[in-house]
């Protein structure tokens, strides 16, 4: 079983390092929206990013990334496929943001 703990969690910063904190993201049509990095963080030997879309202030929680380096070595940001994962990840980082 992955470890998804906060005990575990290491805050990160490559995305902001490599790209600022304003990233653009692109859909399947190649429609660009921008994006406010929030927090990023290593845990469970994967990398993930939480984003605020720059348009729409009325987002009430931050959509969450996987961090995953190409083969050109450049950082993307993917969809978290997985259900569980997906979970997990929002999950934690939900105690991360508002402990109780």
């Amino acid at each position: 079983m992955t470890d998804f703990s906060a005990e575990k969690v290491v805050w990160t910063s490559r995305v902001r390092d490599a790209y600022g904190t304003i990233v653009e993201l692109q859909d399947e049509q190649g429609k660009a929206s921008y994006y406010t990095v929030e927090n990023e963080f290593d845990v469970a030997g994967a990398s993930y990013a939480a984003l605020r879309p720059e348009q729409d202030s009325s987002v009430e929680e931050p959509e969450l990334f996987k961090i995953v380096q190409s083969s050109d070595g450049e950082l993307e940001l993917v969809t978290i496929e997985d259900d569980d994962e997906w979970e997990n990840v929002s999950e934690l980082y939900g105690e991360l943001t508002f402990p109780e």
